[in-house]
């Protein structure tokens, strides 16, 4: 095969084209811990703010900020627990594929482990769960189904329908590769090393869409169907399956606001002010 020629490998990694992740700027961890210090009064728990900002911070492509919030929520904590944190920013990372596409899942996974500590990233899980076999086809179907009623009822019918008007197997698959394969947790096993995987749930599931969705920008429309699926949770008794301190407030009028402002606050500070790196733009060439 021919290599590429200088000038098209110049060309692809132009500055203006954006070509690589955002490095952490210097104030983000000042940022996560100040939502930390916010949440506590608020009786907003850790994995729900945690959550949040690994969502946004996903969705700016930034796995160096990644690395600092892990380094943040781990350093009172044990080893397995700091194992647990990274399980949680990866499980969310594989969520986000649903909401941010695989290429940025690929990046910020890839390079937020290694940047962990040599003995968190040996402890991490290494067996996958979300394999397609005959006998467990059914049951995620049922789970797709399921959350998908849940966030959309009582519309999930006639939202299904119109999806496949835009094209048939739109709905397909949403509902059977990313809601029921991937947005609803699969069985919990352990792995070869007996580390429990950690899972995202129903309550931080629409949390993470919110977030992902906020930090993208120009998806509105999708913002408020997950705002409104989060409170189903709580409306249709699922989040009882995903206890997440502050979840019920995050639902409300008041959390909703503030949970959207700790991620606008991320995407500024990633962004230095510029706005998301989602899908920005090119920019002219000076």
């Amino acid at each position: 095969m021919h290599k590429l020629s200088p000038a098209l490998k110049a060309l692809i990694n132009s500055p203006h084209a954006r070509p690589g992740t955002i490095p952490a700027p210097a104030q983000i961890g000042a940022v996560y811990s100040s939502i930390a210090k916010e949440a506590e009064p608020r009786n907003v728990g850790l994995k729900a703010w945690f959550g949040a900002a690994t969502a946004a911070t996903m969705t700016m492509n930034s796995p160096e900020s990644l690395v600092q919030l892990h380094k943040l929520v781990s350093e009172q904590s044990s080893q397995s627990e700091s194992v647990y944190l990274a399980e949680l920013i990866r499980e969310i990372g594989l969520k986000c594929i649903g909401f941010n596409g695989i290429p940025r899942t690929i990046n910020c996974l890839g390079e937020f482990r290694a940047g962990l500590p040599e003995d968190v990233q040996n402890a991490l899980a290494t067996q996958p769960r979300r394999h397609l076999k005959p006998e467990g086809v059914a049951d995620i179907l049922n789970r797709g189904q399921s959350l998908w009623k849940s966030i959309y009822y009582p519309f999930e019918t006639k939202l299904q329908q119109k999806l496949a008007q835009s094209h048939p197997d739109l709905p397909v698959h949403i509902l059977e590769g990313e809601y029921g394969n991937l947005f609803a947790d699969p069985a919990a096993t352990a792995t070869t090393q007996g580390v429990v995987p950690a899972t995202v749930g129903r309550v931080l599931t629409s949390i993470v869409a919110v977030s992902c969705l906020r930090a993208q920008t120009g998806v509105g429309p999708q913002v408020v169907s997950h705002v409104f699926g989060l409170r189903k949770a709580f409306e249709d008794g699922t989040a009882k399956t995903d206890e997440i301190e502050g979840g019920q407030w995050l639902s409300s009028d008041e959390g909703s606001i503030w949970l959207i402002g700790i991620v606008d606050r991320i995407v500024d500070a990633i962004g230095k002010g510029d706005g998301t790196s989602f899908a920005p733009g090119l920019k002219a060439k000076l």
